[in-house]
């Protein structure tokens, strides 16, 4: 058991995914939040051209 265990720690194999998954996981993180940034000034942009459009200049 205490070889298997040695074995265990001495391999970086599970560390380097264990770094490629967290990093992986912040950059799905940080384009979620990009998403849905962009998605909202965008709603407000048409919102703003419409109204613009329509007549009515409440910026």
């Amino acid at each position: 058991m205490s070889k298997l265990l040695r074995n265990f720690i001495r391999r970086e194999n599970g560390a380097v995914t264990v770094d490629w998954v967290v990093l992986t996981a912040a950059i799905v993180g940080v384009a979620i939040v990009a998403y849905v940034e962009i998605e909202n000034q965008t709603h407000l942009l048409g919102e703003a051209t419409a109204g613009a459009i329509g007549g009515e200049n409440d910026f």
